[in-house]
């Protein structure tokens, strides 16, 4: 079940995007599925960056770990047909990743959405913060639509994941 944040809800509802943003920014699921069926495609992962993080203080409250525990950081561009349509950053706590996931996530240029449901592992997702932000020269866009977002297993954060989606025709599929 999915903790669902009204606010989250409310506020995705009250922005002017295109429904297929709209739909990929307001999931409870995986984007990289519902990018597949919606531009019938394929999607390509593609890393920028993943390294291991001693978590600091931040880093640990966010993740509900101790500060100096292992994090995996993974920064990440989800494009189809060749066309980038997410960047993601993901926070991974080292010691809590079953390690099917575990190597999964750091050997391979595969989406999270993927790597959870081939482990077969229950999770849910409970949604932060959704925003428009400038587009910052992120995707050439505009607008950029951002959301945070926590991957949950056995009530504790396995995933803290930011997610960025540009706000334009793109996503008129």
């Amino acid at each position: 079940m999915t903790f669902v944040n009204r606010g989250f809800l409310e506020t995705l509802k009250s922005f002017e995007i295109p429904t297929c943003l709209r739909v990929c920014a307001g999931t409870d699921g995986s984007v990289t599925f519902l990018l597949e069926i919606m531009t019938k495609n394929d999607v390509l992962v593609e890393t920028e960056e993943q390294y291991i993080v001693s978590a600091d203080d931040d880093m640990a409250v966010l993740l509900g770990i101790d500060p100096g525990e292992d994090v995996n950081h993974r920064t990440v561009t989800l494009l189809s047909g060749g066309v980038p349509y997410v960047h993601a950053l993901s926070l991974a706590p080292i010691e809590r990743m079953p390690e099917s996931i575990r190597q999964d996530l750091m050997q391979a240029d595969i989406p999270i959405g993927k790597i959870l449901r081939n482990s077969g592992l229950e999770t849910r997702r409970d949604f932060d913060i959704i925003e428009m932000d400038d587009g910052q020269d992120l995707f050439m866009s505009k607008m950029v639509l951002s959301r945070t977002y926590r991957i949950v297993h056995n009530n504790t954060t396995l995933m803290w994941i930011r997610e960025q989606f540009p706000a334009d025709e793109r996503w008129n599929l």
